[in-house]
């Protein structure tokens, strides 16, 4: 059934004017054009209520009584792994039967939304000690030591992976076709290992990491790359080299070979990906690799 216009405040005051002269329902309906039921409505709300306002509507009663509210709310605030399924159930042994979209509904009225869960390093108590530390003791560092930094890292780039996300326009039932998609194949398609530096100056050398690394090839491929970046990049006198707590890194051997060559190296709590700002200089890298769609490995390198 179609919803019906609602009446002018000028027009709710012209039939109350015209009743107050004396007129009937009847007559009102015909010189305003309005059905007779709908008049006497009006009349029947301003002889009640002295106004032709709209009133307050209760409007249909929640389903969830406020006792309910606090305690689904208080279970996914205790688990908030508890599915929607979970607290039906639990509604239902309190009295009470709903649907999930009710819960949905009464959760996000609290304030509480469904998402996906954030994929992040597992951290023992011994890393968050860590990490805490080493933000305490850089806390008020100067913004020209950390320019003075040549950040490193590896990353694995996928042929056909999830290297970036992408949002097409296009009409309803057109999500298939080839315009509005992205190719994937098992597995990646293949991929490829990258090293890669940089610094506040701007990029160091990208270099493809063709074998498992081990210590010595990891010192031969700094004295190759990390010595020319450091040079491309024209740091000052003392610059600092980070890189994490990968085993190759941190080995004996490595170790003695960066006090030999004089590196000054950051120390680095395990477990802080996020802390390392070249991390954000991987994802640009991605989504521009994504933009430019390579088909097989060696594109995929030269687009690198």
């Amino acid at each position: 059934m179609a919803k019906t216009k609602e009446l002018s405040k000028d027009t709710r005051n012209k039939i109350v004017d015209l009743h107050q002269d004396g007129k009937t329902e009847s007559a009102i309906g015909k010189q305003l054009g309005l059905k007779k039921s709908t008049v006497g409505a009006i009349i029947r709300k301003w002889k009640t209520y002295k106004t032709t306002d709209n009133l307050p509507r209760s409007g249909a009663p929640r389903k969830i009584s406020p006792r309910g509210v606090k305690m689904i709310t208080r279970t996914v605030s205790k688990n908030p792994r508890t599915t929607r399924g979970d607290l039906v159930n639990d509604l239902q042994r309190a009295g009470s039967k709903v649907t999930k979209p009710t819960i949905s509904n009464t959760l996000r009225r609290q304030g509480l939304k469904s998402c996906s869960a954030r994929r992040v390093p597992l951290l023992k108590p011994v890393h968050v000690q860590a990490c805490l530390k080493f933000a305490r003791e850089h806390l008020d560092d100067p913004e020209e030591d950390w320019e003075n930094i040549i950040w490193s890292d590896e990353t694995k780039i996928e042929l056909f992976g999830k290297n970036s996300t992408c949002r097409v326009w296009r009409t309803k039932n057109a999500e298939l076709h080839p315009k509005n998609t992205i190719t994937t194949v098992k597995h990646g398609g293949g991929n490829i290992m990258l090293w890669g530096c940089f610094s506040a100056k701007g990029p160091g050398r990208l270099i493809r990491v063709k074998e498992r690394m081990n210590g010595a090839m990891y010192r031969e491929f700094l004295s190759e790359n990390l010595l020319p970046s450091a040079r491309a990049l024209k740091m000052k006198r003392g610059w600092v080299f980070q890189h994490d707590n990968d085993p190759k890194h941190t080995a004996r051997a490595t170790k003695e070979w960066l006090r030999k060559k004089h590196f000054k190296v950051l120390e680095w709590p395990s477990q802080s990906p996020d802390l390392n700002p070249i991390e954000n200089l991987w994802r640009e890298l991605k989504v521009r690799v994504a933009q430019q769609q390579p088909q097989n490995i060696t594109a995929l390198e030269e687009i690198c």
